[in-house]
Formats: C-alpha cells, sequence, structure tokens
C-alpha cells in the first residue's frame, strides 16, 4: 500500500513540502492536501494591495492551477486534529494518515485587543488590506500609526515597510507636511538580528520624521486614540494594525500547543508525536514567521521523509536561514539575510536599499509562482 501523508495548510510550508515530495516519489505517495482557501497570497503582495499597486484579483495564485502526481489538493475546513492517530476531521469528512504535517500557519488573536476588528483597521490579512487600500484615498493627514499588538508575529520587517511606504503614499498625494507616522513595535529594534538593517532602517525613519516606539504593543483602539502597554496614549486618525498572532483553535484543542505555538525540535521540525511534525508560523523553532523560513523547514521534513521511505538516514537538518526583502520607499528595497541556527547566535547580513533589488524580490515571487503553480 502507498504511504499516506497528511499536510495541512498551503502556504509556504505546505507547498513547498507537496511540491518536494511528488519531485522525488510521484505516484507512489498517496498525498492530501488541504487547505480552506481558494488560493494562495505571498504575505509582502498584501502591502502591495493596501498602497494600490496590485488588486485583490492580481495577488491571489488560485489552488486550481496546483497540479502535482502523487498529490491531491482539497478545498476543506480542518475542525478537528487527533494527531495520535494521524486522524484530521474537516468539515467534508475524515482523513486518516501515516505520516502527518501541521502547516497551517498563525491565525489572528484580535479579541485580545479591544478595537481591532480583523478585515477593518489591521493590514495582516487580505480582507483588511482590501478594505484600508479603500479607506486610504479619502485619508487627508492627521496621525497615522502603524501598531503591532504582540510579538513574535508574522514577517518581522512588515510594519517597518508600512511606515515607510505610508510616507511616500502621503508625499504623492502632498499631504506630507500635514501627516505624522509614528510605528509602535514590541521589539527592541525595526530587525534586531541585524544591527546594520535596523540602523538603516531607523536612518530612513529620521529622514522622513517617522516616530519609532520600540518595546511597546498597542492594547487597544479607542476611536481616535490609541493605547500602549507603558501606559501612554496616541492621538490616531488612521490606524494600520498588526494584530496578535497565534496558534489556530483546531490545534490548540488538539492539545499540541506549549504557551501558545506547537514545540518541535528545531533541526528535524518534529513534534512529541512520532510522525507528526509542524512546520511554519505555528511551530516553535526559534525562527522568525516568515515564509522563507517556513520553505527551508518544509525542505527538510521532505528530505527525510523521502530518506525514510527510502530506508535511508534521515540526516536533513532545518537550515533556519533566509533572506527578507524590506520595502525602503522610492521604489527602493534593501534584503537582509539571517541566519539563525548555524551559529552561537543568529546573525544577520544587510544589502542596503536599491532599485536592483527590486529584480530580485520579482524574482523571489516569480520563480516560487512558477514552482508551484506553473505560471
Amino acid at each position: 500500500m502507498k504511504t499516506r501523508i497528511l499536510v495541512l495548510g498551503a502556504g509556504f510550508g505546505g507547498l513547498e513540502l507537496s511540491t518536494s515530495l511528488s519531485e522525488a516519489l510521484g505516484d507512489s505517495i498517496d498525498m492530501t492536501l488541504i487547505d480552506k482557501s481558494d488560493g494562495f497570497v505571498f504575505g509582502f503582495s498584501k502591502l502591495d494591495m493596501l498602497f494600490g499597486r496590485q488588486s485583490e484579483v492580481m495577488i491571489r495564485n488560485p489552488y486550481s492551477t496546483f497540479a502535482k502526481p502523487g498529490v491531491r489538493l482539497l478545498r476543506e475546513t480542518i475542525t478537528a486534529i487527533d494527531a495520535e492517530a494521524k486522524r484530521v476531521t474537516t468539515d467534508k469528512g475524515t482523513h486518516e494518515a501515516d505520516i502527518l504535517v501541521i502547516a497551517l500557519g498563525a491565525d489572528y488573536d484580535v479579541s485580545s485587543t479591544p478595537g481591532i476588528t480583523l478585515g477593518v483597521n489591521e493590514f495582516y490579512s487580505v480582507p483588511g488590506a482590501a478594505h484600508l487600500a479603500k479607506v486610504l484615498p479619502g485619508f487627508q493627514g492627521g496621525d497615522v500609526v502603524v501598531g503591532v499588538c504582540g510579538a513574535p508575529y508574522k514577517c518581522p520587517p512588515a510594519p517597518a515597510e508600512c511606515a515607510l511606504m505610508m510616507h511616500d503614499y502621503v508625499k504623492a498625494r502632498g499631504l506630507e507636511s500635514v501627516t505624522r507616522i509614528t510605528l509602535v513595535n514590541p521589539l527592541p529594534s525595526p530587525v534586531p538580528p541585524s544591527p546594520d538593517t535596523s540602523k538603516a532602517i531607523l536612518a530612513a525613519f529620521e529622514e522622513r520624521g517617522i516616530t519609532f516606539i520600540p518595546n511597546t504593543r498597542v492594547t487597544a483602539v479607542e476611536g481616535k486614540t490609541v493605547a500602549l502597554d507603558n501606559g501612554t496614549n496616541l492621538p490616531c486618525d488612521l490606524f494600520l494594525g498588526v494584530p496578535k498572532n497565534r496558534a489556530s483553535d483546531v490545534v490548540v484543542a488538539a492539545g499540541l500547543t506549549e504557551n501558545g505555538w506547537v514545540p518541535v525540535d528545531p533541526y528535524t521540525l518534529q513534534t512529541k508525536i512520532p510522525g507528526v511534525y509542524a512546520v511554519g508560523d505555528l511551530a516553535n523553532t526559534g525562527v522568525p514567521k516568515a515564509g522563507v523560513y517556513a520553505e527551508g523547514a518544509a525542505r527538510t521534513v521532505a528530505t527525510n521523509i523521502i530518506a525514510m521511505l527510502r530506508n535511508q538516514p534521515q540526516t536533513a537538518r532545518n537550515p533556519g536561514a533566509g533572506s527578507c526583502y524590506i520595502e525602503f520607499g522610492a521604489n527602493r528595497i534593501a534584503r537582509v539575510d539571517v541566519d539563525f541556527l548555524s551559529g552561537p547566535k543568529p546573525f544577520g547580513t544587510f544589502h542596503g536599499a536599491s532599485e536592483a533589488l527590486r529584480v530580485d524580490k520579482e524574482h523571489f515571487g516569480a520563480s516560487r509562482r512558477s514552482r508551484w503553480f506553473g505560471l
């Protein structure tokens, strides 16, 4: 009988894992990939949509174009996970497996921050970015707060990108002199593992008059006031929020989480249950919650599953390294390469902002669209 592999979530981790296994094993496996959405969206595309660069239709990669030998992609909503039995219940039935990989990403806990409403005043979901894209044209100046409600959160540089792109937006509309932009972030610096990156971002903030408040999180949004956990309030005419991130309810209900996330071996991504793996944003690996790190983890799991099925040693280890592109405004992009697991502490290499790096970022997206969807 074919080995049954069940993958939950078709994001960076699920797509890369499924593609890698299909390439190596093809129809010799029985693999099911489940996601409730109708398509995949790169996280950075939400900022493009927010500021009118792309439409929602343009940024969505439909799952209908995903076709890999040995893999079925089902659009279903997961309602229960029995990890010990490797059994998953959805709104359309029950699936059983020999190997279970949970790659459901992180959800948003808006209930923990009064005044944050999913799809209204946050830009981390597609509906939220789409709604705010319609709000921005009516903005006529005032106090803008880009506010992070908790850490860890997906894509650590994204709030800084949002602040810089917001400055570009108001400058293009002639509102720079009547707009004040503030970024509130629980992190001590924009990109803690790379002091050079943080220094460059802070210099860009200073040049543009953007205020950065570190080591602080947003606790509530009340009318035109944003409350902070240091006891102070900020005036706010436009709030661009980053909700608190957490593992999804179905993963918590499965008893897989500790302190809000799924504990795994950071190098193999194995959970405490044999044959059950967790990759991506919901796994507590010590690396950022960002797509490129989920992708690297997925390749590791795929390589070890392939080795196991071929009765070979499982020697692959999660690299914990990746590159993040950072929008600096004025059509310039920087890149930071950060390695979290190979040395005694994380370290990053900064590549300064330039128009040339935009080509690199475009290739990053295009190469994955081609690999996963044949687009």
